[in-house]
């Protein structure tokens, strides 16, 4: 693994793991506000590791202007 891809999962977790201990802890609230951003961190996140998201949405977008 690069040292970026290290970086990014070590982010990832501490994330998900304060997520959890909010959770606990009883700060339910405080979570449901969080949820969207953390759906949307773990989604690029996965799109970074991949590569592939990038390129399949500028190839979808070249796609629907020749139309």
């Amino acid at each position: 693994m690069k040292s970026r891809q290290v970086m990014t999962v070590a982010v990832l977790a501490t994330v998900l793991a304060w997520s959890t201990l909010m959770t606990v802890l009883g700060y339910l609230a405080a979570v449901a506000a969080l949820l969207p951003s953390l759906g949307l961190l773990i989604q690029q996140i996965v799109s970074a590791c991949n590569g592939v998201a990038s390129r399949r949405g500028s190839a979808a977008g070249s796609e629907e202007l020749s139309r």
